[in-house]
């Protein structure tokens, strides 16, 4: 099929890496500890090798903060009136009196703004910092779990609920910029009212008209002043939740002590639909990966991230199919308890799948046996 071609260019040029064996179909990757088939292998595998891209190339610390918006909201001073001494011209010195309260709240309100983003932006700079020492730790490789990249990731965590705190506080901004918008609604309405009343001189009219258009030109501003928090507050929502996702996948990284890159749920749609059930065997389909279990701790990770990433750079919605697959030999016994170790092993790359980021729902599993299979195989799929 055309389809399964594209898919094998596509990934016999990601997964060929030193020190793995092969299937029959040589551009197919499987991680075990064998050495290469052959001398013609282990020279496809170096070019290979060569060709792709390094792992953690496209690193949290490439992706920074959403920017922030600009606007400094000062509002121009009220325009003072002489008395009249109508009940016109009190209305007038009433509404502009609440005018001018209208406008020391928007003043606060700019300042808390300012200041809020003057502090996300700090907190957001050192969180990125410490991500970026911890992704150059990994990046030249080092020892799983080591307890200074620990420390490091315990005070990512920190960082990054401190810029959660500041968008808590952006969002409490914007609902008394809200009860503004309120109160400026009301003040519209009340001066265009005011025009209607009997008894009024030709100076309240001239002082309403006057305080009518400041009047509309505080409503627009305190509407672009929501706008905008609210914005930040949108953006920076969004910005949390994938800095949490890719925390997770570099947490992973300092478990194993190898850089793997943005979490993989940032690569899919947020909409997640359930996975349905296998409607065909998978059987005759070519796996994009095969994780042979033949020795303690196969190192599976990176390419199986690798590979993953790039199949949701070319399909964002796609879902995959974990097959733990237990050699048929040995016996029915034999067959059981291999095929309970197979399951494990699969539970394994299942969760290693979910620490990268890439959503449950999107993977499904199942077991088979095999008479091709030499010892426990994990295979992953594409749906």
């Amino acid at each position: 099929m055309v389809f399964l071609k594209s898919r094998t260019i596509l990934f016999g040029t990601a997964l060929l890496l030193s020190g793995c064996s092969f299937t029959s179909d040589a551009l197919w990757p499987s991680l075990s500890g064998d050495e290469p088939e052959s001398p013609a292998t282990a020279q496809a595998a170096d070019s290979q090798k060569a060709a792709a891209p390094a792992p953690g190339t496209n690193t949290m610390a490439n992706a920074g903060q959403p920017a922030l918006g600009t606007t400094n909201f000062e509002p121009v001073k009220v325009t003072p009136g002489a008395p009249t001494g109508t009940f016109v011209g009190e209305k007038v010195v009433q509404l502009r009196n609440e005018l001018q309260i209208l406008q020391r709240n928007i003043q606060t309100h700019n300042g808390e703004l300012q200041g809020a983003r003057v502090k996300t932006i700090q907190d957001s700079q050192r969180y990125h910092g410490t991500v970026a020492a911890i992704n150059a730790r990994l990046q030249v490789g080092t020892t799983p779990g080591n307890p200074i990249l620990v420390q490091q990731f315990s005070n990512a965590q920190s960082e990054l609920e401190r810029i959660s705190a500041d968008v808590t506080m952006m969002n409490t901004l914007a609902n008394r910029v809200a009860e503004d918008s309120t109160m400026s609604a009301y003040l519209q309405e009340s001066t265009q009212a005011a025009f209607g009343l009997s008894g009024a001189v030709d100076e309240d009219h001239a002082q309403l008209e006057i305080l009518q258009d400041e009047v509309r030109r505080t409503v627009v501003m305190i509407e672009r002043l929501l706008k905008e928090v609210s914005e930040d507050v949108r953006r920076q929502t969004t910005y949390l939740s994938t800095e949490r996702s890719n925390l997770n996948t570099l947490l992973a990284g300092v478990k194993t002590g190898e850089i793997y890159g943005q979490s993989l749920v940032n690569r899919t749609f947020r909409t997640e639909q359930p996975v349905a059930a296998s409607t065909g065997s998978l059987a005759s389909h070519r796996p994009l990966v095969v994780i042979r279990f033949d020795r303690a701790n196969v190192n599976y990770q990176q390419p199986l991230y690798n590979a993953v990433s790039r199949v949701l750079d070319r399909r964002k919605n796609a879902a995959f199919e974990l097959v733990a697959v237990t050699p048929n030999v040995g016996g029915p016994a034999a067959v059981a308890v291999n095929s309970g170790k197979t399951r494990r092993s699969a539970e394994q790359v299942l969760r290693s799948l979910t620490d990268m980021g890439l959503p449950s729902s999107r993977i499904a599993m199942s077991a088979r046996t095999s008479s091709k299979a030499q010892t426990n195989e994990v295979h992953l799929y594409l749906r």
